[in-house]
């Protein structure tokens, strides 16, 4: 869990795209929380920037676990498909299933069986 946070490539499970938004959601209540009460907002904003990046990466990666592309986040309330529905069994485009299932074929391979 958690290789690479910052990469777009990839696909990662649910579990770990649920607790990568709650991540976001904390550290982003501290840096509001922080804003508000202190004079130090240039700061605050620079580590807000990695914030936005890691959650872009992560959904991006769960967008793939769903065999869509990384922009597809950007649509509205796609968030909840991306937390409740399961990703493509086996390889799709963007690599092998994170659970296991279904990447005992090898997509090279396919084809190639032929029955006698």
């Amino acid at each position: 869990m958690f290789k690479n946070p910052f990469s777009f490539n990839g696909r990662i499970r649910r579990t770990e795209y649920g607790i990568s938004y709650l991540i976001y959601m904390g550290v982003y209540l501290a840096i509001a929380y922080g804003m508000a009460s202190t004079d130090m907002n240039p700061v605050l904003l620079v580590v807000y920037i990695p914030l936005i990046w890691f959650l872009l990466a992560q959904g991006a990666k769960r967008c793939h676990d769903r065999g869509n592309s990384g922009w597809y986040q950007l649509i509205p309330l796609y968030v909840f498909w991306l937390v409740f529905a399961d990703g493509e069994v086996g390889h799709n485009e963007y690599g092998p299933n994170p659970k296991g299932i279904g990447n005992e074929i090898d997509p090279n391979d396919l084809g190639q069986h032929i029955v006698e």
